[in-house]
């Protein structure tokens, strides 16, 4: 069995990548440059599902992908946010908080299905541009 790709990636995160962490979890900025906010939270103990975790625990994960959420809908003002955990690849416990808009690449699509069209590059530079304002939204409603 490969090593877990979250483990891997909490172990040595690349620079910036972690926006906010305490003891138990990590929210991670993801570099996906067709979705500028994309945002991942991430438990750090290796849990494979969220019934692995103690109540309290769930509910400071889903506390963590809510302020994501809150923050996002916020600074980067996008016309849905999609929640999503799977693991299917990855059994980590791990929340993926995703800005979309009708512009979007694959809208209304997951971003992982059909492609729709061509995300329009001034766009997303707006987008990206905000990103240093999440990040601080990110922290501020995690204090």
């Amino acid at each position: 069995m490969s090593a877990c790709d979250l483990c891997q990636l909490l172990a040595a995160p690349p620079a910036g990548a972690v926006v906010w962490q305490d003891d138990r979890l990590a929210v991670v900025a993801v570099d996906e440059p067709g979705y500028p906010g994309f945002t991942r939270v991430v438990w750090k103990a290796h849990v494979k599902e969220m019934t692995d975790l103690a109540p309290a625990e769930r509910a400071h994960v889903m506390a963590a992908v809510f302020a994501v959420e809150e923050a996002q809908r916020a600074v980067m003002a996008p016309d849905k946010v999609n929640l999503a955990s799977f693991g299917n690849m990855t059994p980590h416990v791990h929340w993926h908080v995703i800005p979309r808009y009708t512009d979007d690449a694959h809208f209304p699509n997951p971003t992982w299905g059909a492609r729709q069209r061509d995300a329009l590059p001034e766009a997303l530079q707006a987008r990206a541009a905000l990103l240093p304002r999440l990040h601080a939204a990110i922290i501020d409603q995690l204090k």
